[in-house]
């Protein structure tokens, strides 16, 4: 059976998990229509509007 021959530090273990929990922040795009930020690939909640073609009604 694998055994580990020495103790391994909790620095240099907590070294090794650090990179897990960094979280990003979204990637945000500018909608076409309006100039608000949405997210890149979906209707843009303030105008309504995707690809230049209008999904949601939206009223003024």
């Amino acid at each position: 059976m694998a055994v580990p021959k020495r103790k391994v530090s909790k620095a240099r273990r907590d070294k090794r998990r650090s990179s897990v929990w960094k979280l990003t922040a979204p990637t945000l795009a500018k909608c076409t229509q309006c100039g608000e930020y949405k997210l890149p690939h979906q209707v843009c909640g303030n105008c309504g509007y995707y690809k230049g073609k209008e999904i949601v009604k939206k009223e003024a």
